[in-house]
């Protein structure tokens, strides 16, 4: 192992040309969790913000994830991007944002993904669509010419890593594996078979 450069840097800089080359959403991430029984469970996540700190994901804070990291606040996110045959992943350990940060973000959100915020009860049983789509319309004509604030049970979480693995895919499938390990705020890197 030898001392590394900053893999969240090089996130950054996968991050900017798969924004650039990437049909899908580049933010998209899969998010693994486990609830306090260990069973593990993952779902996909949109990172919304990078930083030296770490990956900020948002979400309904009475959803499975968000239980899952209140018994067990570690989790991984894993991103693809094919166009740059790149795939990163991270483990670590998971924190809620302040309440600050939830609200900047809500506030850039638009006023329909605001209210469906509001709308859903997620990871809770629905009986239909109707339902769904109903409630939506009360809660639309709730804040009817009334600015939307962010929901008391919707805030943010940040990942901050303590492991980033990144997978450059070569020819043959003998492709590049860089784990980076982080202690006592310090980064090694070691590379690992494909």
């Amino acid at each position: 192992m030898v001392n590394a450069v900053d893999p969240i840097a090089e996130f950054l800089a996968l991050f900017e040309r798969a924004q650039s080359q990437e049909g899908a959403d580049p933010t998209a991430a899969v998010l693994a969790t486990a609830d306090r029984d260990a069973r593990p469970s993952a779902r996909v996540v949109l990172i919304k913000h990078v930083d030296e700190q770490g990956f900020v994901f948002y979400t309904n804070l009475e959803s499975r994830k968000a239980k899952d990291l209140q018994s067990n606040p570690r989790a991984a996110l894993c991103v693809y991007w094919p166009s740059i045959h790149r795939q990163v992943r991270l483990e670590g350990r998971v924190e809620p944002i302040s309440q600050t940060e939830s609200d900047r973000y809500f506030s850039s959100r638009s006023r329909g993904r605001q209210i469906a915020a509001w709308t859903s009860k997620q990871s809770d049983a629905l009986g239909s669509r109707r339902e769904l789509l109903s409630r939506y319309l009360r809660i639309k004509a709730r804040f009817a010419g009334a600015p939307v604030p962010r929901p008391p049970f919707w805030g943010g979480y940040r990942l901050v890593p303590d492991r980033v693995e990144i997978w450059h895919n070569q020819l043959h499938r003998m492709h590049d594996r860089f784990l980076y390990l982080r202690r006592d705020d310090e980064w090694t890197v070691q590379r690992l078979y494909p």
